[in-house]
């Protein structure tokens, strides 16, 4: 199954995409919250998607296109991010292989939806682009083992885990460069891991600047793999229904090419991820 979250008569709402087509998930679950991450736990993914998808037969269609998509989860209670969790990416920005994995935070407002604008701050140019693989929180959950731990995922998404470098570089600690508004993009869908049968760590990813190839891996590549990442993070938090927690991204990125590239007003980022589908957003400046 693929969900979206939509603008419906100002507010937000949740989807299941079938081809180019939605059905508003309201139409089918009776009682669902309207609130988007009350609605996502109601839902109990992923042992639910079988229940819910056998609902969509039948009902009530509208065309995906004219659609104002949103992030999959509009507001999330946590963003989680992974650094350096691919060797080749450790070793092009001359960092050493992690024993254990970098973890930082983004904020909801840092966030831009498919086919929306990524912002490029007045104050830097240094604007860098960063292909992920996103795990979608569904249920509930605390101190996972790596044989239990995708238990508690309702499906993944795709992240462009947009980067203004010299701000990132600024302090210690990388929130600043990670933060700006609306200098990530999400989406454009959930997908659950049933579509996916070979699961979150073999699954091709690339990013492509303007239509040219900038990263192309393999999420085989992960230093820490999707259940390791989970394991670990569940020791120090619960992760709640609605969560996401973006995985890394694997060497090619702007900074460390020579010369540089960095994202500019006027370019298109696209991110791909094998069987997730294609993450798209223009690049505009920040207004005066």
């Amino acid at each position: 199954m693929r969900l979206i979250a939509f603008e419906h008569e100002g507010r937000p709402a949740l989807g299941a995409r079938l081809g180019d087509e939605v059905v508003a998930l309201a139409d089918v679950v009776p009682g669902l919250p309207a609130d988007i991450l009350s609605a996502f736990a109601a839902l109990n993914l992923p042992e639910g998607a079988s229940a819910l998808a056998g609902r969509l037969e039948g009902a009530p269609r509208r065309p995906m296109a004219g659609l104002k998509l949103l992030p999959p989860i509009p507001r999330p209670g946590k963003v989680i991010c992974i650094g350096l969790n691919y060797a080749l990416h450790a070793k092009e920005g001359g960092n050493a292989i992690p024993d254990y994995p970098a973890v930082f935070m983004r904020g909801p407002t840092s966030l831009s939806a498919h086919g929306q604008p990524l912002v490029r701050p007045k104050v830097s140019d240094k604007f860098d682009f960063e292909a992920e693989l996103v795990i979608v929180i569904g249920k509930r959950a605390r101190h996972l083992t790596e044989a239990d731990a995708l238990s508690c995922v309702a499906g993944y998404t795709i992240m462009n885990e947009g980067s203004v470098r010299d701000y990132q570089r600024k302090g210690a600690q990388w929130t600043m460069g990670k933060n700006f508004e609306s200098t990530g993009g999400i989406g454009p869908e959930i997908v659950t891991p049933d579509e996916i049968p070979q699961g979150p760590n073999a699954l091709r990813i690339t990013s492509r600047l303007n239509g040219e190839t900038m990263q192309d891996s393999n999420t085989s590549d992960m230093i820490f793999s999707v259940p390791r990442i989970l394991a670990i993070l569940s020791e120090a938090m619960t992760l709640e229904p609605g969560d996401v927690i973006a995985t890394g991204t694997p060497s090619g990125v702007g900074y460390a090419r020579k010369p540089p590239v960095f994202m500019k007003p006027g370019d298109t980022m696209e991110v791909e991820i094998e069987g997730l589908g294609m993450l798209s957003n223009p690049i505009v400046a920040e207004a005066a």
